[in-house]
This record gives structure tokens, C-alpha cells and sequence, in this order.
């Protein structure tokens, strides 16, 4: 199918549109638009800040007990 048979088809939908129905249109787009760029931004900048952290997990003290090395070496 040629791309000019495919418009010559789809010219009848598009003026089926009625006029009457609510549409976000383009300030609905400028909208959503700019919600999702400053969504990205934080997520960036949130990633950023994670990365600058320097986290090192304490040991667990339960653990510590029941490590062979942490027994006494008279009561194995």
C-alpha cells in the first residue's frame, strides 16, 4: 500500500472527529510535557545525591556471636 492511498483513506476519519468533544489538546501536551521533564530532573538529580553517598553496613552483632572465631576454643 502506498503512502498515498493510506492519507487518501484516513482523510474520511479524521473529519468524523466531532467538534463538540473535549480534547486535552495542546496545552494539555504542554502540560504532561513538562510534569515528565521535571520528573527526569529530579530522578537525576536523585541519582546524583545517591551516588555521593558513602555507606558501609555496620557488622551485625548477632552474627559476631556465632562466627567459629568468636567461640572460645575450649567449648566447640
Amino acid at each position: 500500500m502506498y503512502a498515498t492511498q493510506a492519507l487518501n483513506q484516513l482523510v474520511p476519519l479524521a473529519k468524523e472527529v466531532d467538534d463538540n468533544k473535549v480534547t486535552p489538546g495542546v496545552l494539555g501536551f504542554l502540560v504532561f510535557a513538562a510534569l515528565a521533564v521535571g520528573v527526569w530532573l529530579l530522578m537525576k538529580s536523585m541519582n546524583r545525591h545517591m551516588g555521593k553517598i558513602d555507606f558501609e553496613e555496620a557488622p551485625d552483632p548477632a552474627s559476631e556471636e556465632t562466627t567459629p572465631a568468636a567461640v572460645a576454643p575450649g567449648k566447640k
